[in-house]
C-alpha cells in the first residue's frame, strides 16, 4: 500500500525501564497463583540450603570432639546429622526442581499469550502504522523480543526470590553465630553491591540499543532478501552490504559492550566471596588463638559456606538484572506495539448489504497518508452498477488510494457508499468482503495449489475449479502436475510471474464477490496470456461493477466509463471514444503509448 516513507524507532531512553516492567507484570497477573507457588517452593529450598552449613558446622564440632574423646567417635550423633545433611540436600533439590518447572510452564504459556496478542492486536491497528515501521522490526518484536522476555521469566524470576530468601536467611544466621565475622562478610560484599550498581547505570543503554539494532536488521534482511532479484538487477549489492554490514558493526558494537559490562558482575562477585572466605579464615583462628570461647573450628567452617552463600545470591542479582535489563528493552519494545492506537471500534454498526446491487458514490472525498499532505482533493463520482471502470493517470495520481478508501483500509474526509449505505456505517470486514481484488503484487503461501484457490472458502467442488482455471489458462498446466490441485506449492514448482498471477485472478473468480478491483492484473504476463486472461476478465466483470487501475490503456478501451486522474482530481471523464475526441489529458497519454515513429 502507498504511503510515506518508513521510518525507525527513537533511540529508547538508556536507564532500567521500569514502567515496561511493571506492564508486563501485569500481563501476567492472572498467573499470579502459579508464580506464588513457584515462589513458596523456591523458599522451600533456600531454607534447605540455609540450615544445611549449621549442620555442617555441628558435623566439624562433634569430628574435633571424638578426636580428643577417650571414647572415641560418637557413631549414633555422625550418622543423624550425615542422613539430615543427605535429607536437607534432596529436599532442597526437589523443591527446587519443582519451582523451575512451574516458571517454565507459566513462562510458555506467557510467550504464547504474548505472541496471541500481538497477532490480534495486528488486524486492529490502522495500515499507517505499516506504512511507518518495516516488517522485520514487527517481526523482531513477536520472535526475539518475547524470547528475551520468555527467558528472563523462566529463569531470574524464581531465581531472584530464592536468591533474597537466602540472603535474608544467610544474614540472620551468620549474626546468631557471629556478629564480629557477619559483619566483616557484609563489609566485604558491600564491594560488590557498589560494582554491580556501576556496571547497571552503565550497561542499559547497551542492552536497549541492541534490541533496536536487531529490529533494524530485521527490516533490512527481509526487505533485501526477499527483493534479491531486483538488487542484483541494478547492481546494489555492494551498497546494501555496506548498509547490513554497518547495522550488523552497531549491533556487534552494542552486543560486545553490553556483555562485556554485564560479565564484569559474575567475576567481581566471584573475587569478593573468595576475599570473603580468606579474611574469615584469617579472622576466626585468630580469635580462637585469643581464646575465643565462642568461635570454633565448626564456627569457621559453617561461616565460609555462609560467605559462599552469601555471594551466590549476590551473583544471582548481578545475572538477575542483566536478564530484567535485556527484558526491560524487550518489554518496551512489545508493548509500545500493544499500546498502539487500534482503529475505532465498530461492535455499534450493524448495516450488512445482502444483496449487492452494486451503485458506488465518491462524495466530496479528501485524503492524505499524512495531515499535511492532501492526495485526493474533493473527488466526486457517481458510478452505476454493472459499470466497468477505468481509473487512469499518471503515477502519483491517487489511483491506488481511490481503491484504499473503497475497501476501507484507510478512513477519509467526506463518504464513499455502495447501494446508497455509506462504508462508514458498516464494519470494514463487511466492506472487505465485498470485493474480489486482484494486485499487481502476487500473494501465495505454501500449501497446496487447491489451498490457494480456495482460500477462506469452503466446498468447493473440481467441477469448479476446472471452470475457473480453464477461463484464466491454467487447467493443462495443473494437469501436468504429479498432484493436480493437491501439488504443494514451494520453491521446487518453480512457478513463472505469469502463473502466480494467473493463480490469485482464479482464486479472486472463486471467491466470486459483487464488486471487482483489479490493479494492473496482467502487468505480471505475456500478451497471449493476456488475451486469455482479459476474456477470463470480461466474462468476470458481467454484471458487477469493477474497477480497473490501468497503466496500459490498450487493456481498458472497453470499458463503460474512464475516470482520468491527475494529482488527486478526476480531470476527464467518459468512455474511450469520447476522451480522445475531447483530446485532452487522456488522449496526450493514449497517444504517448501509441506513437509511432
Amino acid at each position: 500500500m502507498p504511503g510515506p516513507m518508513r521510518k525507525m524507532n527513537n533511540m529508547p531512553k538508556e536507564k532500567l525501564d521500569v514502567k515496561s516492567l511493571k506492564k508486563l507484570a501485569i500481563f501476567c497477573k492472572k498467573y499470579l497463583p502459579f508464580f506464588i507457588i513457584a515462589v513458596i517452593f523456591a523458599i522451600g529450598g533456600a531454607i534447605c540450603t540455609i540450615i544445611g552449613p549449621e549442620k555442617v558446622g555441628e558435623l566439624t564440632n562433634a569430628l574435633k570432639d571424638s578426636v580428643t574423646s577417650p571414647a572415641g567417635v560418637d557413631m549414633d550423633k555422625f550418622v543423624d546429622l550425615c542422613v539430615t545433611l543427605i535429607i536437607l540436600f534432596v529436599v532442597g533439590a526437589v523443591v527446587g526442581y519443582i519451582s523451575q518447572f512451574i516458571m517454565a510452564t507459566v513462562t510458555q504459556k506467557v510467550s504464547k499469550n504474548l505472541r496471541s496478542t500481538i497477532n490480534k492486536k495486528i488486524s486492529k491497528v490502522p495500515l499507517q502504522y505499516f506504512d511507518t515501521t518495516t516488517k522485520g522490526d514487527l517481526l523482531s518484536r513477536v520472535t526475539n523480543d518475547i524470547d528475551i522476555i520468555s527467558q528472563t521469566l523462566g529463569s531470574s524470576t524464581a531465581n531472584l526470590v530464592s536468591a533474597f530468601t537466602l540472603f535474608l536467611g544467610v544474614i540472620i544466621k551468620m549474626f546468631i553465630s557471629n556478629w564480629v565475622l557477619s559483619l566483616l562478610t557484609i563489609a566485604t560484599s558491600l564491594f560488590g553491591f557498589l560494582f554491580m550498581g556501576i556496571i547497571l547505570r552503565r550497561s542499559q543503554k547497551y542492552f536497549n540499543r541492541k534490541q533496536v539494532d536487531l529490529g533494524i536488521m530485521d527490516g533490512q534482511i527481509e526487505e533485501v532478501y526477499t527483493n534479491h532479484n531486483l538488487v542484483a538487477a541494478f547492481g546494489g549489492k555492494n551498497y546494501e552490504t555496506k548498509k547490513f554490514n554497518k547495522t550488523n558493526n552497531d549491533l556487534y558494537v552494542d552486543n560486545k559492550k553490553s556483555q562485556f559490562l554485564s560479565g564484569m558482575m559474575m567475576p567481581a562477585m566471584g573475587f569478593v566471596g573468595n576475599l570473603s572466605y580468606a579474611l574469615i579464615f584469617i579472622d576466626g583462628v585468630a580469635l580462637i588463638v585469643n581464646g575465643s570461647t565462642v568461635v570454633t573450628l565448626g564456627t569457621i567452617a559453617s561461616f565460609i559456606l555462609y560467605a559462599r552463600l552469601f555471594s551466590q545470591p549476590l551473583s544471582t542479582f548481578a545475572q538477575s538484572m542483566t536478564s530484567f535489563q535485556q527484558a526491560s528493552a524487550a518489554s518496551r519494545r512489545v508493548f509500545e506495539f500493544l499500546e498502539t492506537e487500534e482503529m475505532e471500534s465498530e461492535d455499534e454498526k450493524t448495516k450488512v448489504l445482502t444483496t449487492v446491487k452494486g451503485d458506488v458514490e465518491f462524495k466530496h472525498v479528501n485524503f492524505g497518508y499524512t495531515p499535511d499532505r492532501t492526495i485526493i482533493h474533493d473527488f466526486s463520482v457517481a458510478l452505476k452498477s454493472g459499470q466497468k471502470v477505468a481509473i487512469v493517470g499518471p503515477t502519483g495520481a491517487g489511483k491506488t488510494t481511490i481503491v484504499n478508501l473503497l475497501m476501507r483500509f484507510y478512513d477519509c474526509n467526506g463518504d464513499i457508499t455502495i447501494d446508497g449505505v455509506s462504508t462508514k456505517d458498516m464494519k470494514r470486514n463487511d466492506v472487505q468482503a465485498l470485493f474480489d481484488m486482484i494486485l499487481q503484487d502476487t500473494w501465495l503461501f505454501e500449501g497446496t495449489i487447491r489451498e490457494n484457490l480456495v482460500f477462506n472458502k469452503e466446498n468447493v467442488p473440481d467441477e469448479k475449479l476446472d471452470e475457473v482455471c480453464q477461463a484464466v489458462g491454467l487447467k493443462h498446466f495443473i494437469e501436468t502436475l504429479p498432484h493436480g490441485y493437491d501439488t504443494m506449492l514451494n520453491d521446487s514448482l518453480n512457478l513463472s510471474e505469469g502463473q502466480k498471477q494467473q493463480l490469485t485472478i482464479a482464486r479472486a473468480m472463486i471467491k466470486d464477490s459483487p464488486l471487482l478491483i483489479l490493479d494492473e492484473a496482467t502487468s505480471s504476463v505475456d500478451t497471449r496470456t493476456e488475451l486469455i486472461i482479459q476474456d477470463a476478465m470480461d466474462n468476470l466483470t458481467k454484471g458487477r461493477t469493477s474497477f480497473v487501475i490501468a497503466h496500459r490503456l490498450s487493456t481498458i478501451r472497453n470499458a463503460d466509463i474512464i475516470l482520468v486522474m491527475k494529482d488527486g482530481d478526476i480531470v476527464e471523464q467518459g468512455n474511450h471514444q469520447q476522451l480522445l475526441a475531447q483530446n485532452g489529458f487522456y488522449a496526450e497519454i493514449y497517444n504517448s503509448q501509441f506513437a509511432t515513429t
